[in-house]
């Protein structure tokens, strides 16, 4: 039977191959012929294909596939291999890296042979004293560099943290001592970087403690590089034991324009050891300060950080015009007595924009002990404290008092910021104390999770010696508290007076205190104020007094 003619890519390949045969497509075999022709052109035209290569090796089953990425251009033959850490090349003209190297002098500087300082930090100078927003100005400063610098290496310093350089130390500062008084320009000493173990020094006037970034002044670790010294008149013994007290690792009396800066350097009291005599109850004498400052004017300290102090950080006392700025205070939260910055007998202190962890107050006021206190008359006022940060479990933020015999009064904290704290704010005094507590204006108070987060305390009954005065009362007035926020408090706050003397114009303003169990109410004793705008609801001793109110007022 004949198949029935159809366009022949509809058949099988082998019928469509019969059917061209016995009836050819002419259009077919044309079309045919051309693409053997092209196919053949192009074969005799193109290049020849590149020889063929072993293909690389497959990774195994249990092998990822290698990602595809680019690979860097090829080392020049003058570079490691791949895969070692090449260290950058030296100049050739520098020394090994344990040398300290000084900047390179500009052609119409210094000699070669004479030390180049890095220039000083901004920060480093006062804010003009038409800033509103610092207290900075309180130093007054010559306004001009220091006529004569120099290095602790010129003096056989070694920063390896181990070769001591307590004589070094000693040597530099009679050494500008002598040279700023000659030149009349004052004098700089540059820490570089490195790790400078020292016992005590002592500053000198119209001087500069300069650490640059990465120097660490180490304090040592021998008590006997800690020498003993009189106790302050104000105090009559040392804070902690009879008798003398242990000198502060840096230390200054009397002196006028002291500068303590830099590129954010540290000093490391290391005080450890000092804390295990104090645990252990085998301390003979009052711990050191970190840093010590008697009977001077015109402090700036700044740009530096404070590492483990054995007793108070920094320690202005029968000082003027004092200003601590952008300083960081640390210290294990439980290291005993580790206050932060204590203004003492001192006027005209600005502390701003400081961060603090310590194992006591982050700033304590003070102004003598009991007796001794009320003899020297020498109080604090007009300090400014504004911005600080920080964390104290077993104290609180801003302290006045206790050792607040000589006087306390003009004080401003403005924005303090607490967390994980005893307390915000406390006011510390004791019977015998005498003296008083004046004009005291806190506002802008953010705290969370504080404990009791304002607290007027009587004390714990600590005093020098017998020969107190137990009638000797302090006297409170005009402590204005205002626009507070705290979050997570445990307890409300405890306003304890001191029977026999009243607590008196003691004002709150718009305070809010979140978190505190219904069970915890306000508890208020020998206080008498005005409270506005304040919650939970304060003691009955906090009146409201309407449009006469002299709170609201202020």
């Amino acid at each position: 039977m004949d198949v029935p003619e159809r366009h022949p890519w509809f058949l099988p390949s082998n019928k469509a191959a019969l059917l061209l045969l016995r009836k050819p497509s002419w259009p077919l075999l044309f079309l045919v012929f051309v693409t053997i022709f092209a196919l053949t052109w192009l074969q005799t035209t193109s290049p020849p294909a590149p020889p063929l290569v072993d293909p690389p090796p497959s990774s195994t089953d249990d092998e990822a596939p290698s990602p595809v990425v680019d690979l860097p251009p090829s080392p020049a033959p003058s570079t490691w291999p791949p895969g070692v850490y090449q260290p950058p090349s030296p100049a050739p003209s520098a020394r090994p890296p344990a040398a300290y190297e000084p900047p390179s002098p500009a052609p119409s500087a210094r000699p070669p042979a004479a030390y180049e300082p890095p220039s000083p930090a901004p920060s480093a100078r006062p804010p003009p004293a038409d800033d509103p927003t610092s207290c900075a100005s309180f130093y007054r400063g010559p306004g001009r560099a220091r006529a004569v610098v120099a290095s602790i290496v010129e003096f056989g310093g070694v920063g390896d943290g181990v070769t001591s350089n307590t004589a070094a130390f000693r040597e530099a500062v009679e050494h500008l001592k002598a040279a700023a008084e000659e030149s009349g320009g004052g004098a700089q000493l540059n820490v570089p970087a490195g790790r400078w173990l020292t016992g005590s020094f002592n500053l000198t006037s119209s001087f500069t403690l300069y650490l640059e970034e990465g120097a660490l002044i180490l304090g040592s670790q021998d008590p006997e590089e800690w020498p003993l010294v009189e106790p302050l008149p104000s105090y009559g013994r040392g804070r902690e034991r009879l008798g003398g007290r242990h000198i502060s690792l840096i230390h200054g009396d009397g002196l006028t324009d002291v500068v303590i800066t830099g590129q954010n350097g540290s000093i490391d009291g290391q005080g450890r050891v000092w804390w295990e005599l104090w645990w252990n109850r085998t301390l003979k004498h009052t711990r050191g300060h970190l840093l010590e400052l008697i009977n001077s004017n015109n402090i700036l300290i700044s740009n530096v950080i404070f590492l483990n102090s054995p007793f108070w950080t920094i320690h202005p006392v029968y000082c003027s015009n004092v200003v601590i700025k952008n300083v960081t205070v640390l210290a294990p939260t439980n290291a005993p007595n580790t206050d932060g910055i204590d203004p003492d007998s001192s006027s005209h202190v600005c502390i701003e924009d400081c961060y603090i962890e310590s194992g006591d107050d982050l700033v304590a006021i003070k102004s003598g002990w009991d007796q001794y206190g009320i003899a020297m008359a020498r109080p604090s006022s007009n300090i400014i404290i504004r911005r600080v940060s920080g964390t104290t479990p077993t104290c609180s933020g801003v302290g006045i008092g206790s050792e607040m015999s000589g006087g306390i009064s003009d004080i401003t904290v403005e924005d303090l910021h607490v967390w994980d704290s005893a307390a915000a704010l406390r006011i510390k005094s004791d019977r015998g104390r005498g003296g008083y507590i004046s004009n005291i204006t806190v506002s802008n108070v953010t705290m969370e999770r504080v404990k009791i987060p304002i607290r007027f305390s009587r004390g714990a009954d600590d005093h020098p010696d017998k020969g107190y005065d137990r009638k000797a009362l302090p006297r409170v007035n005009g402590v204005y508290i205002k626009h507070v926020v705290g979050v997570d408090a445990v307890k409300a706050p405890l306003l304890e007076g001191i029977a026999g003397t009243v607590y008196e114009r003691i004002c709150f303003k718009n305070v809010s205190l979140s978190g505190i169990s219904f069970k915890f109410k306000w508890r208020c004793e020998f206080v008498e104020g005005e409270a506005y705008d304040v919650s939970p609801k304060p003691c009955r001793q906090l009146k409201n007094n309407g449009s006469s109110s002299w709170c609201k007022k202020s």
